[in-house]
């Protein structure tokens, strides 16, 4: 039995992988050493997140997300039959 794999997309169609970094810090509020990506960390433990600001890198865009309403196709609704 053989399995069949979709061929990748043609290499100009992928998105540009950008470089992620894992990073680690203390908590600000329990002192939990934390891992984050790109300086952006969420506590397990208490719950603390630091402001989106602190990291070095900016925020990808809602239209570079691959599941944005924008880009998916929106049904139609038919018209109620009373």
């Amino acid at each position: 039995m053989t399995r069949w794999l979709p061929a990748p997309p043609p290499r100009d169609e992928q998105p540009p992988l950008s470089a992620l970094e894992i990073t680690e810090t203390e908590c600000r509020r329990c002192g939990t050493l934390i891992a984050g990506l790109n300086g952006r960390y969420a506590c397990p433990l208490c719950g603390w997140v630091n402001d989106h600001a602190d990291s070095d890198a900016a925020l990808p865009t809602a239209e570079d997300d691959s599941d944005h309403p924008a880009k998916r196709r929106r049904r139609t609704r038919r018209p109620r039959g009373d």
